[in-house]
């Protein structure tokens, strides 16, 4: 790209310039009776050369000329700035998550199962989720105690990997629904980043997933609400499921697995007011399109910053060297001033001309 592109228009003197040259005649210095013998001699190469300083004239003007126009070429790099959330994802892995009310790709599916597939989906993007790339993001199990299983990092793809092993609790003494716990970990888990990041995080969120009712635990979960509320974290809830009966599959004293009707319930007033304390919303997930409408909407609520700056360093031609792989051509005011040069010491020696 040329900067001053008006420069061009002095290349319509250029042929002005040339006839100029080309065209003057000169009238000789000593008088002869006639010529004739002298016009049957052939020229010699230096005879045939000596227009060879006038169109190195030429050369050079024109090549001033396009120096003048400023030929550039941009070097464009672009910086992109950050402004990610953190964000916990509470999920209930207690025995009630066995429940096969959802369906994945056709197939009926246990609810955790069903939680891996969407909130997959809505940290790495797929199924009309963008992902969330700029945010760290970090994953919290719990069923009877809650267990911190990734602090927040922008490694997503360990993240999902760690969720897609989360597994069901099969042990009695394990299970239960300690939701107050788990939330009051989430909450620790945000606030410690402020001591690992470089730059404080802006906005700090939880999204609890559970399908129950808070019966373990040493905290309850209004409780563990006002703690993010004072920290400034916001809650978003999710009950998962039907309520009333979902299908389960158990196992009977043959070792045969079946699938039975069994009682579910989810505590849905005190998931509604441990959002409404925290400034989040409660949101009811009975099948596999409404999760996914859920976090597509948990995405809309909660956009991460990003700005980019865009930056470009130009190679001015005119006065810079440019690269040609292992050569480089040299500025074009160094090649002007090389064809001037050329032409004064041609035509002061070897293709002087007498006047």
């Amino acid at each position: 790209m040329f900067f001053s592109p008006w420069y061009f228009l002095l290349l319509l003197i250029v042929p002005f310039v040339a006839w100029a040259l080309f065209a003057q005649r000169r009238s000789g210095a000593i008088s002869f009776s006639s010529v004739r013998m002298a016009g049957q001699l052939a020229p010699t190469f230096r005879q045939r050369l000596l227009w060879l300083p006038r169109a190195l004239t030429i050369a050079a003007i024109v090549v001033l000329i396009v120096a003048a126009a400023r030929p550039r070429e941009g070097n464009e790099q672009t910086i992109v700035e950050s402004d990610g959330i953190a964000i916990e994802m509470v999920v209930d892995r207690s025995g009630s998550m066995q429940a096969m009310d959802f369906q994945v790709d056709g197939q009926h599916v246990d609810r955790l199962t069903a939680i891996k597939k969407v909130a997959g989906d809505f940290i790495t993007g797929g199924d009309a989720l963008e992902g969330r790339p700029s945010d760290l993001v970090g994953l919290i199990a719990f069923a009877g105690y809650a267990d911190g299983v990734t602090p927040p990092t922008l490694d997503h793809a360990f993240l999902e990997a760690q969720l897609n092993h989360t597994q069901i609790v099969t042990n009695r003494s394990e299970d239960g629904t300690a939701i107050g716990d788990a939330i009051s970990l989430a909450v620790e888990k945000l606030n410690a980043l402020d001591a690992t990041q470089k730059h404080k995080v802006q906005s700090k969120i939880i999204i609890l997933l559970t399908d129950g009712e808070n019966n373990a635990g040493d905290l309850e979960p209004i409780q563990a609400a006002e703690l993010a509320q004072a920290m400034g974290i916001k809650v978003y809830t999710i009950g998962v499921g039907t309520k009333g009966q979902a299908p389960v599959p158990v196992t009977d004293p043959f070792g045969q697995q079946t699938v039975q009707w069994m009682a579910v319930n989810i505590d849905e007033e005190t998931l509604r007011e441990v959002a409404s304390t925290t400034g989040g919303k409660y949101f009811r997930a009975t099948d596999t399109d409404s999760l996914t409408g859920i976090y597509a909407e948990i995405d809309e609520l909660e956009k991460s910053k990003v700005e980019a700056q865009h930056y470009v360093d130009y190679r001015e031609l005119a006065v810079q060297s440019y690269p040609m792989g292992y050569l480089s051509i040299p500025p074009l005011l160094l090649i002007a001033f090389g064809l001037l040069l050329t032409r004064i010491i041609l035509a002061e020696t070897w293709l002087r001309e007498l006047a």
